[in-house]
């Protein structure tokens, strides 16, 4: 069965001269959750934005490679196309209209969609199920509400769009553990109920890897290590580069064992 979504060996350069991607290649199966991970400069939002078609307002291109959305090749498309087609990003920074409503920021969501009055009040409702907190507040301006209540706007906007697959860009930034717990389980929810498949790029490797089906990791512009997201969790490698921890206990990344072992990773 082929992926729903599939990047091929993909080149990206900046500005005629800066490479930022060096083949990286991933696939993303229909209704799976899918962790990017790596460090802050890895490449992480760069690969979304050239899944999204977003790389040209930043002076950025694909140079190499292809990327694939079931089947078809989709990185020529216009960004609107692409989201026609059932892929939408969810931006990092929580991106909400700041002086509009909760509720005006979702129903931006269904401005691609050809729906009547009565189809999107229906969505609307069937968001506000997973995002309670988003009806109590609803008609609060954006611009004034929570980091956590900015991000569920975000991504209940991206649901209006009635998605096949989310590229969700560090969900978990600037937030409190307690409010990244319950916006990482109202993703596995709609991933569960709603079959909405997710490529979520996140440094927060502890946590995307406890509800990922399956982990990418990138530095500097490559993939250096890919597989099920429990196998991982629980690789030596990970625990030591990502998670600070090795089989001693908590490591520091300056120590010289950690430089020794990376050089043997990524040779």
């Amino acid at each position: 069965m082929p992926a729903l979504l599939a990047i091929n060996n993909i080149e990206v350069i900046y500005d005629h001269v800066i490479l930022v991607l060096k083949g990286v290649s991933l696939e993303v199966p229909e209704g799976r959750i899918v962790a990017l991970l790596g460090a802050n400069g890895a490449g992480k939002t760069t690969t979304l934005k050239a899944i999204s078609n977003l790389l040209h307002s930043e002076r950025g291109e694909v140079t190499k490679g292809g990327i694939e959305y079931r089947g078809d090749r989709i990185d020529r498309l216009n960004p609107s196309e692409l989201v026609k087609r059932g892929v939408v990003q969810v931006m990092e920074g929580r991106h909400c209209f700041q002086h509009l409503t909760i509720e005006e920021n979702l129903l931006t969501g269904a401005f691609t969609r050809s729906a009547s009055r009565a189809e999107i009040k229906q969505d609307l409702e069937r968001v506000y199920t997973y995002f309670p907190r988003l009806k109590v507040r609803r008609t609060s301006q954006s611009g004034y509400t929570s980091g956590g209540e900015q991000q569920m706007t975000a991504i209940g906007r991206a649901l209006m769009a009635k998605p096949n697959m989310i590229l969700l860009d560090e969900p978990s930034m600037g937030l409190a553990p307690q409010v990244v717990e319950e916006i990482f389980e109202i993703v596995k929810d709609l991933n569960a109920k709603e079959r909405v498949s997710f490529l979520l790029a996140e440094q927060n490797t502890m946590v995307a890897l406890r509800y990922a089906d399956y982990g990418y990791i990138l530095e500097n512009g490559r993939v250096v290590m890919d597989g099920d997201a429990e196998e991982l969790r629980s690789n030596e490698d990970v625990k030591e580069f990502y998670l600070g921890l090795s089989t001693a206990g908590r490591k520091s990344f300056r120590d010289a064992k950690h430089y020794r072992r990376r050089k043997r990773w990524l040779a």
